[in-house]
């Protein structure tokens, strides 16, 4: 089963989250063969960290809720909230995958959150931009709670339009970059 996890910056935690930089990676490194995606999202500087996105495959919700909640920031506080949703990848690979690969162009997590009849079950026919694609689900699968996407786009405006705007209650588009150790 596969996850998308959104943990969000408590403002101000930026000093705490430098100092478990390490612990974060360590932990991460567990799931190196589960991982789709990862990386954080950042502010209008494209320096502060604002969260932290992992999408993995894992065996099931009692999974994921650990991955999320044992993860050395949220347990020391860096972290204000999580957005743990299952997933589906309709694009079938992972962020290292992506033909465009790690560097270039402007990179955002674009969340729609609705509920009901489900939109944008499919990705767009110009798929050559998305890095990942794929329906936020509750964690039986069953219902639909919205959209997830991280794709390259020349700016906010163009990386929101991938999805339909008047069917989601919200959309929050974040800049965001390709995470992992430093090479």
């Amino acid at each position: 089963m596969e996850f998308l996890c959104y943990h969000r910056d408590r403002p101000g935690s930026g000093a705490l989250r430098d100092e478990l930089v390490e612990a974060h990676w360590s932990y991460m490194d567990g799931f190196a063969a589960e991982m789709i995606a990862r990386g954080p999202t950042l502010a209008d500087d494209l320096d502060t960290a604002t969260g932290s996105v992992h999408v993995l495959d894992l065996p099931d919700p009692a999974a994921a809720r650990r991955f999320a909640f044992e993860e050395p920031n949220y347990q020391a506080g860096v972290y204000r909230d999580v957005l743990l949703r299952r997933w589906r990848n309709l694009l079938g690979r992972t962020m290292w995958e992506f033909p465009g690969g790690r560097t270039g162009g402007s990179r955002y997590l674009v969340l729609g959150l609705g509920a009901g009849e489900p939109v944008d079950a499919a990705p767009p026919a110009d798929r050559d931009e998305l890095i990942a694609y794929g329906p936020l689900l509750s964690d039986d699968g069953a219902h639909w709670l919205g959209t997830a996407v991280l794709l390259r786009a020349p700016d906010p405006d163009a990386a929101r339009a991938v999805l339909t705007p008047d069917r989601y209650d919200a959309i929050e588009v974040h800049s965001w970059q390709f995470g992992g150790r430093p090479e």
